[in-house]
């Protein structure tokens, strides 16, 4: 059973991660090498500089996607704790076996990855390596469901998960259209917007096949993915933006021009559109 959970990292995923678990009604404790800077934190919610000296039940990993950090982390908690914890990390791309094959203890090891903002989506990816303990899968996805979140079992660590491997091959033929001038980013985005996205919100995206008809769809796989972008390497256009520095709300402009918005408005009401939507997804 899970009732002491420590969040290593006090990012935004950190953040939420903590939130979700404190919400859950856990003990959560935040590591974090600056805690002066973190101010103050949600109730039920403590932050330490050091290591706590009584092992806690669960530990995530929430810092930088550098493996190097993650595996000298996960070593530093084995050797403080001899693998008494469950040990996750909340990675979304690097690779878990790796982090598998240097631990001591890999059968207390899972995958435990969350979508941002983490304290609101109903589900979270638990990824499995070959060597995790049954008993562990179990004790998370019951801590999980303490949080009102469910568990999306990832059954090995294939690249990108679920959620990110389907994003990025919707991605990876959005943006080559665009790269072609076949379409625009803004009528993508209304196109999902206004069409894509609600009929999945409702149907998904399996059942909604199994309503139209799994032969017209077994019709159409047959005569369009054969032209599909099939090149196996990421589009230029891109590549070429972050380049030139357009990255987005960072640094003002990427697909759209952000220089002249008020970005924390606009994520705020994203946001609570965002929350709206779950509260009527999740209506029986």
């Amino acid at each position: 059973m899970i009732d002491h959970v420590m969040i290593v990292g006090y990012g935004i995923m950190g953040q939420g991660i903590a939130l979700s678990f404190a919400r859950g009604g856990h003990q959560v404790t935040v590591l974090s090498r600056n805690p002066g800077r973190i101010g103050e934190t949600p109730r039920g919610i403590k932050v330490v500089a050091e290591l706590p000296d009584d092992p806690p039940d669960l530990i995530i990993e929430a810092v930088p996607e550098v493996i190097e950090l993650k595996t000298s982390l996960f070593a530093r908690l084995e050797q403080a704790y001899s693998g008494k914890p469950i040990l996750a990390t909340n990675t979304s791309g690097l690779s878990m076996d790796s982090m598998a094959g240097q631990l001591h203890h890999p059968d207390r090891f899972i995958g435990v990855h969350y979508f941002q903002p983490a304290e609101i989506f109903p589900s979270v990816e638990v990824i499995l390596v070959e060597q995790t303990d049954p008993e562990v899968l179990e004790d998370v996805t019951a801590a999980l469901k303490c949080n009102g979140q469910d568990a999306v079992l990832i059954k090995r660590p294939i690249a990108g998960f679920l959620v990110n491997r389907l994003q990025h091959a919707v991605l990876h033929e959005a943006f080559s259209m665009i790269e072609q001038g076949i379409v625009t980013a803004q009528d993508i985005d209304r196109v999902c917007k206004t069409m894509f996205g609600p009929r999945m919100c409702v149907t998904g995206l399996i059942e909604q096949k199994d309503i139209s008809g799994l032969d017209t769809t077994a019709a159409t796989q047959r005569n369009l993915v054969p032209h599909l972008n099939h090149s196996g390497t990421s589009t230029r256009e891109i590549q070429d933006m972050v380049t030139r520095g357009e990255v987005g709300v960072k640094s003002g402009k990427g697909f759209y021009d952000w220089s002249s918005k008020d970005v924390e408005a606009h994520k705020s009401l994203a946001m609570e559109k965002m929350t709206r939507i779950l509260e009527i997804v999740s209506e029986e």
